[in-house]
């Protein structure tokens, strides 16, 4: 049965019977509200306003508000909100700054009832006071929150936060209280009888706070949302706003409901990006509790169809439908979550979490705690029908392996040392060579030393040169990609090489064999895998022409075998650095290691054969442009990204310049310039993180370091913004900048509480409030270094 026919059974008394189902709008929402009864639900946006009666099976319109031929732009509308006290009562904010009341009781076509122009830019929200049914709250995109009394023409009250842009007024159940939140990340809260100043302010994100809402049965939490994709719960009871939950969300939150008689589940939808609505439990927030993912766009306006039921939930999104969300509908993702986890880190080490009983005893183990914030690996349980959590606990364990040192301290070292620009390219890939040996990172600076022989200019590509880079590296692995007819070194086809007849100084490549023999002093062959470059190309490949070749060889050895001459092969003529160009198109038939019937067959001599130990000449060929190594490159760089090692793919991303950039996508690109910038940041590499944004091509990064650091900052004596540049206040003619412990002028770093704003010499407010939480300039706030 399709899953928008079937009909809810097994729901409590209180709840609405109904069913999954939705109904196509004539333009996108942008918020919705429920009338008291949850039988009509009316839905706003740009180009609609209108209101739906709710019944069994579907949506039925009901009435249009937007009439007339050429309606104004008070019509367009942001948000809407409907009076739980009056059902006749909406109230809409519109974008052109117009907070509109509508009376649905009237007789006429056209429901408005009042108009109130006060705001100077878009209203984001309305809010009804839930008791007072003639008070009415705005807040706007000017910074302003306004309180209407519908009996008069204009409002009451003017709030000013002396903020950014208002995103979202919320009263409080209780009393007199709303809250605000704002686009610098602080949430304010106000009495609405003192209009003067606000209660209380904290910074609850790092950036916009686009939504808050009230718990409707505990009302001293406060659920916030902002861009920083976090959900916060705040207890509101305690003389300071105290963080109780969070919840890490995959996007932007746009709206946050409480889950009516369910106390710790909210729902949330996202302002771009995710289309989904999930309803959360806060005491577990890693996973949603459920999802409903019926929408295609992003979804603009969330709500609960009655204040009652915590079964149905109603959304509006921007593409144009209105959903009606039956609770035994929505995915469970609880039920798919894999109880065991498995994860290797940079250095090594392996962590393990599963149910305490799969993890045998073992002492070479460290045993952490499920909830160690270190390693958040949990073991999830199937939820039970009464939604309740059991006790469930799981043990994570973690191999780690021996450092002496600590485990960033490589990266913190690698960052300040390697070298990004300003030298020629074989000079940086050689110094970032050695700072990976010196920190013993030996398969970082294999990967450097190859870099620099595929892409350095071959009149620099000097033999001495590159034995000097190799002689520390031990036996490297050759690429996939090569075989001996690409590289250059051998001129035959694989025909004429299938003819040939076997020597002693003939060079045989075995499958098992991932090497070229070595000229050093013990000619020995090096074999398997135990490069450190393996990742980057692996064992050598041989295609179908090299296998029959190897066949019909092994064939004709059975066939003519004959005892060598000699117990041990003769060492070649040294030669002092013979030119390529001369050695190749040397005549088959002079060379002392051919004779009789071995003319026509050309082998790879000893001289011939080359080791990246000991070069005996280079390897540039004119046939194999640097483009070639291209494809290898970007699968090496892939690679060290995907083990979280970002801080090789950016550096070789840099230095390697165009030579690579246009091979990897930019949203790519962007992704790992973003996240070593991050770490750098994280660990207070502001040199080298500023240094990466300057040298990074991708347009969205180097733009960080350009955006505006201006700071909007009031005066500590009148509380008004300061606007001018000096220490003199133009309106009150006090010093601003006073320090509030030694009463000096501040000419210097000046740190201040955003809550207060006083302020003063750093090293003073630190030692101050060390011993004392109150503000030194005895205000009695409680002001908090961080």
């Amino acid at each position: 049965m399709d899953k928008m026919s079937r009909v809810t059974t097994g729901l409590s008394s209180n709840a609405v019977s109904g069913r999954t189902m939705f109904c196509h709008l004539d333009a996108p929402a942008n918020a919705i509200s429920v009338c008291r009864d949850a039988t009509q639900v009316v839905v706003a946006g740009r180009n609609i306003f209108k209101i739906y009666t709710l019944e069994e099976e579907q949506f039925v319109e009901k009435l249009n508000l937007r009439v007339g031929r050429k309606p104004s732009l008070n019509f367009s509308c942001a948000d809407v909100m409907w009076h739980q006290g009056d059902e006749n009562l909406l109230a809409t904010a519109a974008t052109n700054g117009a907070v509109v009341t509508w009376n649905l009781g009237k007789p006429s076509r056209n429901k408005q009832d009042q108009l109130f122009t006060e705001h100077k830019r878009t209203v984001n929200k309305v809010c009804f006071h839930p008791t007072e049914t003639y008070m009415l709250l705005s807040g706007s995109q000017d910074g302003f929150m306004k309180c209407f009394d519908l009996r008069k023409k204009e409002s009451v009250s003017t709030f000013s936060g002396q903020s950014e842009s208002v995103r979202d007024v919320q009263f409080s159940m209780k009393d007199f209280t709303f809250a605000a939140s704002f686009e610098n990340g602080n949430v304010q809260l106000w009495d609405i009888r003192r209009p003067d100043r606000y209660e209380r302010m904290f910074t609850a994100h790092t950036g916009p706070v686009f939504c808050c809402d009230w718990h409707p049965d505990d009302r001293g939490w406060l659920a916030t949302g902002g861009r920083d994709k976090m959900v916060k719960v705040w207890d509101m009871t305690t003389n300071r706003a105290k963080e109780i939950y969070c919840v890490q969300t995959i996007a932007s939150v746009a709206r946050v409901k409480w889950r009516p008689e369910k106390k710790f589940h909210l729902a949330t939808c996202s302002m771009m990006v995710d289309h989904n609505i999930y309803v959360w439990d806060v005491r577990r927030p890693f996973i949603p509790f459920a999802t409903f993912e019926e929408h295609k766009d992003v979804t603009t306006g969330i709500v609960w169809r009655n204040q009652h039921d915590p079964y149905c939930l109603l959304s509006g999104s921007k593409d144009s439908t209105l959903y009606q969300h039956m609770f035994k509908d929505a995915t469970r993702p609880v039920d798919k979550a894999n109880p065991e986890g498995l994860c290797f880190g940079l250095q090594g080490d392996l962590a393990f979490a599963a149910k305490e009983s799969l993890i045998s005893s073992d002492t070479n183990r460290k045993p952490f705690p499920g909830g160690d914030r270190r390693y958040p690996i949990f073991f999830f349980k199937k939820s039970d029908p009464t939604e309740q959590f059991a006790h469930v606990s799981s043990a994570l364990s973690v191999f780690e392996t021996n450092l002496d040192c600590n485990r960033m301290d490589s990266f913190v070292k690698t960052a300040q040392l390697y070298l990004l620009s300003g030298k020629p390219f074989a000079e940086l890939c050689d110094h970032n060579a050695k700072v990976a040996r010196e920190l013993r990172r030996p398969q970082v600076s294999t990967t450097w030393t190859m870099l620099r022989i595929m892409f350095s200019d071959p009149a620099n590509l000097t033999t001495s040169g590159l034995n000097h880079s190799l002689s520390k590296l031990g036996s490297l692995p050759l690429m996939n990609s090569f075989s001996m007819k690409e590289i250059g070194l051998g001129t035959e086809s694989r025909l004429e090489r299938s003819k040939g007849e076997s020597r002693q100084d003939n060079i045989h490549l075995e499958p098992g064999n991932s090497y070229i023999s070595n000229n050093n002093e013990e000619n020995e062959e090096t074999e398997g895998s135990e490069g450190q470059a393996e990742y980057m190309f692996g064992d050598a490949e041989l295609d179908d022409d090299d296998l029959y070749s190897m066949e019909h060889d092994n064939q004709t050895e059975e066939q003519e075998y004959t005892l060598p001459q000699e117990a041990f092969q003769l060492r070649h003529e040294i030669m002092d650095n013979p030119s390529a160009p001369e050695h190749l198109q040397q005549d088959k038939s002079d060379s002392p290691h051919v004779s009789g019937s071995e003319a026509e067959v050309t082998c790879l001599t000893p001289i011939e054969s080359f080791s990246l130990i000991s070069i005996s000449q280079p390897l540039y060929c004119p046939d194999l442009p640097a483009s070639f190594f291209c494809p290898i490159v970007r699968e090496m760089l892939s690679y060290y990204a995907e083990k979280g090692d970002v801080q090789m793919a950016v550096s070789v991303l840099i230095v390697l310049g165009d030579r690579i950039r246009k091979e990897i996508d930019d949203l790519t690109q962007e992704h790992w310039y973003t996240s070593y910038i991050d770490l750098l940041q994280r660990f207070k590499l502001w040199n080298v993180s500023n240094e990466v944004i300057k040298l990074s091509t991708c347009s969205a990064i180097t733009c960080l370091n350009q955006t505006s650091t201006t700071l909007h900052i009031n005066c500590s004596n009148c509380k008004r913004p300061m606007s001018n540049k000096g220490w003199i206040c133009d309106r009150c003619h006090q010093c601003a900048s006073v320090c509030a412990v030694c009463h000096h002028v501040v000419k210097g770093l000046f740190v201040w509480c955003q809550g207060c704003s006083h302020g003063g010499h750093l090293e003073h407010m630190m030692n101050w409030l060390k011993s004392s939480p109150h503000c030194p300039a005895g205000c009695g706030h409680l002001c908090e270094y961080t």
